[in-house]
């Protein structure tokens, strides 16, 4: 039997499970004008809420409140989330009830910073709720900084002074099949499936080289050997070196074009 929490006054043992497909089709409606239908999409993905503020949750915040909040970045993930890609709602919406969440617990809790960043970070706080008030939207850390004629750094400097630390490897979200990590949200910029596809193609293609060729390029390439070095370690000429290796890379060019 499910457990019964009441949360804002809602039984979250009897949350609504849709499926993939009915769920992006009340999305697709919602985002076209059908309240009805945002409705029931939002009431059955409040779970995503639920599993955020059990990880983020403030015990000097009402639950109640912290709660709302999180409901926010839901229905402003349901907003704009594009239904065309290949991404689960889940992997976008939890990034966004986190951002909504712990903007509300950084705004409320106590500064125990410096009064010279403490000053910063309120009148950060008050620029950014005056331009999304007016801009109904999030404020970009350049419109904070030249509303306040202060460079971007200092806001972000008194941003992240009253910001609480967390473990990247801190689990915000858990279905029973997908854990969404903060990791997880955060890019790579030196890697991609790409450079990973290509030096997954490279090592095969240097596997299937003969054990002479492969170990001429291991000596050359890994170990950073020259030519000459490589002939006195293996036993044989400079001349034999050089033709082994042109032939090697031969050999993995054509495997890679394949």
């Amino acid at each position: 039997m499910a457990k019964r929490v009441e949360i804002c006054g809602i039984d979250t043992s009897s949350l609504p499970k849709l499926s993939h497909e009915k769920s992006m089709d009340l999305l697709r409606a919602a985002q076209k004008g059908d309240e009805t239908a945002k409705n029931e999409f939002i009431t059955a993905n409040l779970r995503l809420v639920l599993s955020v503020i059990r990880r983020f949750y403030d015990k000097r915040e009402s639950l109640d409140d912290v709660f709302q909040v999180g409901c926010i970045g839901l229905i402003k993930a349901a907003d704009n989330f594009n239904t065309e890609l290949n991404l689960r709602f889940s992997t976008y919406a939890v990034p966004m009830i986190i951002g909504e969440i712990r903007r509300f617990l950084r705004d409320c809790s106590a500064m125990r910073v410096s009064r010279s960043i403490r000053d910063t970070a309120y009148k950060v706080i008050t620029a950014r709720s005056k331009i999304e008030h007016e801009l109904s939207r999030e404020a970009t850390l350049d419109e904070i900084a030249a509303a306040l004629d202060i460079p971007v750094a200092k806001v972000t400097d008194a941003l992240d002074a009253i910001s609480d630390p967390v473990s990247l490897f801190d689990p915000v979200y858990h279905d029973g099949t997908e854990t969404v990590m903060i990791m997880d949200q955060i890019p790579d910029k030196t890697s991609s499936d790409e450079k990973w596809v290509g030096n997954v193609i490279l090592d095969q293609a240097i596997e299937s080289l003969e054990e002479r060729e492969r170990e001429i390029l291991m000596l050359r390439f890994y170990e950073g050997k020259t030519q000459m070095e490589v002939s006195e370690e293996i036993g044989i000429s400079q001349a034999q070196v050089s033709r082994l290796e042109k032939n090697a890379k031969a050999s993995l060019k054509e495997m890679i074009n394949r």
